[in-house]
């Protein structure tokens, strides 16, 4: 009785380790070429925020006069941090030319009727964005973590020149 001979499989024990040993760079490969969605960038929301404030911040410190001061200073501080931002968020990931600008622009607003109550909104915007940045820049690295920390000092910053 003859035994059967591997030598005419078409499989061979070598051919079977080179594909084995193969398939994780494949798989590597194939997903790298794949185009994963892209993550907003964690500044933005800042940002954003960041402008919006200073609108609000504008629109205090030009319905109330007993404010004007400390909502003008609010409104110029919050319109930098926007602006040092948006240049950070660029500098990552720099923006499509015919999409405008990554962070969108501020929404008018108006002011409370009150000046107690137009403060308390100041507060609480500076509170929330001191907040936020906080939360943030643990899970920023180097410059990053470092803006946004100067970020939140600054907004704990404004909220005693509100008093």
């Amino acid at each position: 009785m003859e035994i059967p001979s591997r030598a005419g499989s078409s499989w061979r024990r070598r051919d079977l380790l080179r594909l084995f040993a193969a398939a994780p760079a494949v798989v590597a490969l194939s997903t790298a070429c794949t185009a994963e969605p892209k993550q907003p960038d964690a500044l933005l929301a800042l940002a954003t925020a960041a402008k919006e404030d200073a609108a609000l911040a504008k629109a205090v410190a030009a319905a109330h006069s007993d404010l004007a001061d400390a909502a003008g200073e609010i409104a110029e501080v919050r319109a930098a941090h926007a602006r040092a931002l948006q240049r950070e968020i660029d500098r990552v990931n720099p923006p499509d030319p015919d999409a405008g600008p990554s962070v969108p622009e501020a929404r008018p607003r108006q002011a409370p009727g009150s000046s107690g109550a137009a403060a308390e909104a100041l507060r609480g915007a500076l509170r929330q964005a001191q907040d936020r940045a906080a939360g943030l820049a643990p899970g920023q690295s180097g410059y990053r973590a470092g803006l946004v920390g100067s970020v939140s000092a600054s907004c704990a910053s404004l909220l005693e020149v509100l008093g």
